[in-house]
């Protein structure tokens, strides 16, 4: 069962990791809703380096989740990490989800914008699931 969530979040993984490569290359499709704003200016301008590392960060992250549930051969990350891997990356996405009370995650205090609504729609539920199945993953 665990290597179940670990192939679907391994597979989510990936996908936000492409998401941002597309990025990186130049693509500006969903960019803006992606991106805290008070509604009349975004709150950062990501560069493309730093979208480039978080998209290294997410395929890193993918991997060592498809390791962990052992969906796929234990080859890159040594076993020692394992034991605290799952539950810092579990950590990492369910804080995501509860936010920082201002500008993202369930609690923000920031509402009406185009990331407001994606954020509660998609992005703090996509990471309170992927969090959610790292602990499964990681208890098995």
């Amino acid at each position: 069962m665990a290597s179940i969530f670990a192939g679907i979040v391994g597979i989510i993984l990936f996908l936000l990791s492409g998401i941002h490569l597309y990025w990186v290359v130049g693509g500006r499709r969903g960019f803006l809703a992606a991106i805290p704003s008070d509604g009349s200016e975004i709150k950062f301008r990501p560069t493309k380096m730093a979208t480039g590392v978080v998209a290294g960060a997410l395929t890193l992250a993918g991997l060592f989740v498809l390791e962990l549930g052992e969906v796929m051969e234990g080859l890159i990350f040594p076993d020692w990490l394992f034991l605290y891997g799952g539950w810092i990356l579990s950590g990492v996405f369910i804080l995501r989800a509860v936010g920082d009370f201002r500008w993202i995650g369930f609690f923000k205090k920031q509402k009406g914008t185009l990331f407001a609504k994606w954020d509660t729609l998609l992005y703090s539920p996509l990471c309170l699931f992927i969090g959610i199945c790292l602990i499964i993953v990681t208890i098995s």
